[in-house]
């Protein structure tokens, strides 16, 4: 009777030994762990329930590749009207569909931020050449003339709405942004009426980010968590806000991202009208090699 209790108390001992040596092991890369539940990833492939997987740190997903991220305002025919400031935020509509095929002929497959989320959190592969493509704003002419470009080729984008213009003359409606998320394409939030973010004070939170979030929640029916900050400008104050209001990311322009909250200051570049599909082509290679 001695001997089995002994032997049992070895193997107690060699068991906890050998879960304590793989909990280790798993918190020895960059980063915390946490449980994720049951899902499907883009490929409908299910992942495993209470898997746990790490979360890179900050420093971690400064170091890794920037994918390039691109951002399209208006796609209309420039008018004699429009001032040269404006034009570099007006794709003609010829000039953007040729864009598209550019990318669609050199290989480049479109993602989401979700899976731009896992890569930058947990090394997620991504297909080859990803780009993402970004439309800000809620303007018509995304739906009418971009929308049909991006379908060509299979192409998903990201919308970032800006819900104050809603249904308003050359502005997309409610029903036109529900036909978007519901073929697939990304709903994020860009603000009640485009604020800047740095001039927000008390109500604007809830104003600008909080009111206009749960609406788009309501016409998707999906939760929203991404956000884009007006203009592309950004401030430390703005950080926690959009995470306790449960956003996993937010993109902003110009600016280098803080070493702190990369997630929250993840980059874009702006198409100008003017570029050709070979400046679009030589522009991504050159700043993300």
């Amino acid at each position: 009777m001695k001997a089995r209790y002994f032997y049992l108390y070895l193997f107690l001992i060699s068991f906890s030994v050998t879960i304590l040596v793989s909990c280790k092991n798993r918190a020895s890369a960059s980063g915390k762990t946490k449980d994720v539940p049951v899902k499907k990833d883009s490929l409908g492939t299910k992942t495993e329930k209470n898997v746990s997987v790490v979360i890179n740190d900050a420093a971690t997903i400064l170091k890794l590749k920037e994918i390039p991220i691109l951002c399209y305002h208006q796609i209309r025919d420039w008018k004699p009207t429009d001032s040269k400031m404006a034009k570099a935020y007006i794709v003609p509509v010829n000039a953007f569909r040729q864009q598209i095929k550019m990318l669609a002929d050199s290989g480049y497959h479109t993602i989401l931020p979700d899976q731009l989320y896992d890569y930058l959190t947990n090394n997620r592969p991504l297909p080859t050449k990803p780009v993402m493509l970004t439309f800000d704003d809620t303007d018509l002419d995304q739906f009418t003339v971009g929308l049909p470009e991006l379908n060509k080729y299979g192409y998903k984008g990201v919308f970032f709405i800006m819900t104050v213009s809603l249904g308003r003359p050359h502005y997309m409606s409610k029903d036109q942004v529900k036909i978007l998320s519901d073929e697939g394409h990304v709903i994020g939030s860009h603000t009640w009426d485009h604020h800047n973010v740095k001039k927000y004070q008390g109500q604007d939170w809830i104003t600008q980010i909080e009111k206009p979030t749960k609406q788009l929640e309501a016409i998707t029916g999906k939760k929203i968590d991404y956000f884009a900050y007006p203009f592309g400008l950004w401030n430390h104050e703005a950080i926690p806000e959009l995470q306790k209001r449960g956003f996993k990311a937010a993109f902003q322009l110009y600016a280098k991202r803080d070493q702190q909250n990369p997630l929250y200051t993840i980059q874009r570049i702006i198409v100008p009208g003017s570029w050709t599909p070979a400046q679009l082509s030589n522009a991504i290679k050159s700043s993300f090699k």
